[in-house]
């Protein structure tokens, strides 16, 4: 199940605490996740348990992590329903994920552990 809340939410800290922080995430996705308070938050709940996660901010996705492609595929089919993503530097350890589900990921970067991805081409951006 995909629930879409945010850290004022007062399951919030139940569904993430443990993720906060957590070492093992963080070498996994090569990032920090914040409970900054302008991002809205999609998250698999399973048994109670946080499954996986998107953290959105202002049509720019700014964190992703999952235990298994299904949770994230499903949080982000969720998201092209409700936002127009705009370029979002992510981990590019999802990349496979991000171009099945209809991502387009942009392929002249020169970043190491992340990619750019979006749902809308924005003139702004060229070299794609």
């Amino acid at each position: 199940m995909v629930v879409k809340i945010t850290n004022k939410d007062e399951k919030f800290y139940q569904y993430m605490g443990k993720i906060f922080g957590s070492r093992l995430i963080e070498k996994q996705t090569n990032d920090r996740i914040y409970d900054d308070d302008s991002k809205e938050w999609y998250i698999y709940i399973e048994e109670e348990r946080a499954m996986a996660f998107v953290s959105i901010s202002k049509n720019i996705i700014k964190n992703v992590y999952t235990t298994k492609e299904k949770y994230l595929e499903e949080i982000l089919e969720e998201i092209k329903k409700e936002n127009n993503i705009t370029y979002s530097i992510v981990t590019n350890y999802y990349k496979e994920i991000y171009e099945k589900c209809g991502f387009k990921v942009s392929q002249n970067q020169e970043y190491k552990n992340f990619v750019t991805i979006y749902t809308e081409k924005i003139p702004a951006m060229a070299n794609d």
